[in-house]
């Protein structure tokens, strides 16, 4: 009798103890999936992101943003596809991260090269790193707003894009202290009553681009470093995406050049300050090209994915 009373004791132990070990297996799951970034860590959305892509890169001139009006032209809404200046400056602008190590080896590269640029996130990426943000603003790059998930605003209600800029700016003022200034809508999907709202509602100007190596297709490092830097005109604003790593490879390529032709990089606000106001703005001085690749900080394959 003794012997059976202490074998069901020591069966009901190990149970409770079962039972203890598998709650915490689930717990641990469940906080496994509630860290993961909901954007940045989502294989479907990178799916889907592509196949919207191709479904744009369709229509004939979608990412032929459309000029700047004239001075006197009165519109809907403010659009710049580039800025009408004289001088060498141009926006290099960078989409839809940050991107946890992608990010942070172009800002080593830009920070070695004194370049300024401009961020346009989305905001479950500015939301789970915010500390990148903040880094971005402390070296003098500019962060703007590039919706929630990356949604074709010309399709929603204006609750809906409320709610896409809005979430978004909070979670760049929340990582940041700064308020951004400019949108740039996916896909360079736009409509007249689009950028009025905008304008309007937020007192952002449209921010399209006319530089697009079509980075997001992954045509080649050096294919988009050509393409970058053959498209490049005083006023440019050139369009690539921190999310994938073959970019960040051809940025050294394509910064040593522009700079090498006298380009001088700016912010978008900068640059179209700097058309506002007569080119009398203040820019950064200008950076020098890197001699050599051993002047970058080296970066191990396995820290930077795509």
């Amino acid at each position: 009798m003794f012997l059976i009373r202490h074998l069901t004791i020591v069966l009901l132990a190990l149970g409770a103890a079962s039972s203890f070990t598998s709650c915490q297996s689930l717990q641990s799951k469940k906080l496994e999936k509630d860290d993961k970034p909901e954007f940045a860590s989502n294989e479907k959305w990178r799916e889907n992101y592509t196949n919207a892509q191709e479904k744009q890169a369709t229509k004939p001139g979608w990412n032929q943003a459309p000029s700047i009006p004239p001075a006197n032209m009165k519109v809907a809404g403010t659009t710049y596809s580039s800025v009408k200046i004289s001088q060498p400056y141009i926006a290099m602008t960078f989409d839809d991260g940050p991107h946890p190590s992608n990010t942070p080896r172009l800002l080593d590269m830009m920070k070695q090269r004194n370049i300024k640029a401009t961020f346009y996130v989305v905001g479950p990426n500015a939301r789970s790193y915010p500390s990148i943000l903040k880094r971005m603003i402390a070296e003098g790059h500019e962060v703007a707003n590039h919706t929630w998930t990356h949604a074709d605003l010309t399709k929603l209600s204006q609750a809906g894009i409320r709610s896409e800029m809005e979430r978004t700016r909070d979670a760049i003022v929340a990582a940041t202290g700064v308020q951004p200034k400019s949108y740039r809508p996916p896909y360079g999907a736009v409509s007249s009553s689009l950028k009025s709202f905008m304008k309007s509602e937020y007192g952002y100007p449209t921010i399209l681009w006319n530089v697009d190596p079509l980075d997001w297709k992954k045509p080649g490092v050096s294919v988009v470093a050509d393409r970058l830097v053959a498209g490049a005109r005083n006023g440019g604003i050139l369009l690539a995406h921190d999310i994938h790593k073959s970019t960040i490879d051809a940025m050294p390529s394509t910064f040593d050049r522009l700079l090498a032709k006298g380009f001088k990089f700016v912010t978008v606000s900068q640059l179209i300050q700097l058309g506002n106001q007569g080119q009398t703005a203040q820019a950064a001085p200008q950076a020098k090209p890197i001699a050599s690749p051993e002047d970058l900080t080296p970066v191990s394959a396995a820290s930077a994915t795509e």
